[in-house]
């Protein structure tokens, strides 16, 4: 398909995504890189490329490639909720630039304020911040926005427990569980209620 459009870079984005979605991220940057060389000169109608290759090499553990795209993008962008909130998600997981983390979240949940994903991100970086009380109310409400969200219940979960509301706690961890988290997340939670087994009873 993609030969057949030497002039376009639609179609190898196409390509780059179904490469993406089904996991295989060193295909997905190939093809992304193609389409960014046709473009040439990337302009801000450009953006969702750089993101999606941004997105893959997050997740294909190349973080410098992903955080430069993440950052030319709000060099065009600089409102783009999406990528504020990706990228200082990302920060705050890497427990890095976590003030700056902030900011960018705060400002994409001005944007969107009605999406759970960037509340979760707000109340997650306060959470890094450790600013526990407003970490609990913005999880709260992300929570309520997204209630069978697994990570989003975890990070409920493990605010509560830092302002020594453990029962609480130990029930948005089952919560989380029950929302069926990938195996990775799943063996956190276990092993923190399983840390916190003796207080079972009371819930």
């Amino acid at each position: 398909m993609s030969n057949e459009k030497k002039n376009r870079h639609d179609s190898l984005k196409l390509l780059g995504d179904i490469y993406k979605n089904n996991n295989k991220y060193n295909d997905a940057i190939r093809f992304y890189d193609e389409a960014v060389l046709r473009i040439g000169e990337i302009e801000t109608r450009h953006w969702e490329i750089l993101y999606s290759r941004g997105i893959a090499y997050e997740r294909d553990k190349q973080w410098d490639s992903a955080e430069k795209d993440f950052l030319k993008i709000l060099e065009l962008i600089p409102d783009q909720p999406d990528v504020l909130n990706y990228l200082g998600y990302s920060w705050i997981e890497k427990d890095i630039n976590l003030e700056q983390a902030k900011d960018f979240v705060l400002k994409a949940a001005g944007l969107r304020p009605s999406d759970p994903y960037i509340v979760d991100s707000l109340g997650w970086a306060y959470f890094s911040l450790k600013e526990y009380d407003k970490a609990v109310e913005e999880l709260e409400k992300a929570v309520s926005l997204k209630p069978t969200d697994p990570i989003i219940n975890d990070h409920l979960g493990d605010a509560y427990y830092k302002i020594n509301r453990k029962l609480e706690a130990l029930y948005q961890w089952k919560k989380a569980l029950d929302f069926k988290p990938d195996e990775e997340l799943r063996k956190k939670i276990e092993k923190k209620i399983e840390n916190n087994e003796g207080q079972l009873d009371f819930l």
